[in-house]
């Protein structure tokens, strides 16, 4: 199997934001958004891979500005870290106005792929060939994200196994809740 260049499935999807994706506040709706995240990771990924890929979890969607109707949003997806069957794939978003040219970032997502092969098994990808030192620092960074999320993972799956109710209800009378229930049971 021949390893890949990053430059090989970058993939822009640019869609018009149109009145139907807009919400109740006149802003395009965050699941619109997510959709095509979706949609681009999986053009990428594919691409790299040359077969089918499947989403296993999206990372850090931070909505960092709004989306208006009329706005231009194209999403820059980049493979940035290969396993043996898995892929990360980065999205940056932006919206344009076209109107008066501004251009924002509004969103930055890390989308993990799985390639199936005809059976529906995962099925190795190729290499990815890091072209220059940013391909580098994604790659890394994915490794450390990837660190990170398995640190996290095994420390919350700890504390929700030892997590006793009883025992910590002195930490809710500081929060915004109400307890409606008996405690002294």
């Amino acid at each position: 199997m021949e390893p890949r260049p990053v430059s090989f499935s970058q993939t822009t999807l640019t869609e018009l934001m149109i009145p139907s994706y807009a919400n109740f506040g006149g802003k395009i709706h965050g699941g619109i958004l997510l959709s095509l995240i979706d949609k681009v990771a999986y053009a990428c990924a594919s691409r790299h891979a040359g077969t089918y890929c499947v989403t296993v979890s999206v990372d850090a969607v931070d909505f960092l500005e709004p989306v208006e109707v009329g706005d231009l949003v194209s999403l820059h997806a980049s493979v940035n870290y290969v396993g043996r069957t898995s892929l990360v794939v980065g999205i940056r978003v932006v919206a344009e106005n076209v109107r008066n040219r501004s251009v924002r970032h509004t969103n930055t997502s890390y989308v993990t792929m799985v390639a199936k092969d005809d059976n529906n098994k995962p099925t190795v990808v190729p290499e990815l060939v890091l072209e220059n030192e940013d391909d580098a620092r994604r790659f890394l960074e994915a490794i450390k994200r990837r660190e990170l999320k398995e640190k996290y993972r095994d420390a919350f799956d700890n504390a929700k196994t030892r997590l006793d109710v009883q025992d910590n209800l002195d930490k809710l009378a500081d929060q915004r809740c109400v307890i409606a229930y008996d405690t002294d049971v």
